[in-house]
């Protein structure tokens, strides 16, 4: 049986998804941008407790 596609890790999580990583490029920077526009209350993933 293989694994599951999903084998989660907050390190990998924050520096793929995480707001300093969008922040850095400047897709990121759009993406930012586009969530601020639409209102939205997270604009990135937020670190889990």
């Amino acid at each position: 049986m293989p694994k599951r596609t999903y084998q989660p890790s907050k390190k990998k999580r924050m520096t793929t998804h995480g707001f300093l990583a969008r922040k850095n490029s400047p897709k990121g920077t759009n993406v930012l941008k586009a969530r601020r526009r639409k209102g939205r209350a997270q604009l990135a993933v937020r670190p889990s407790k």
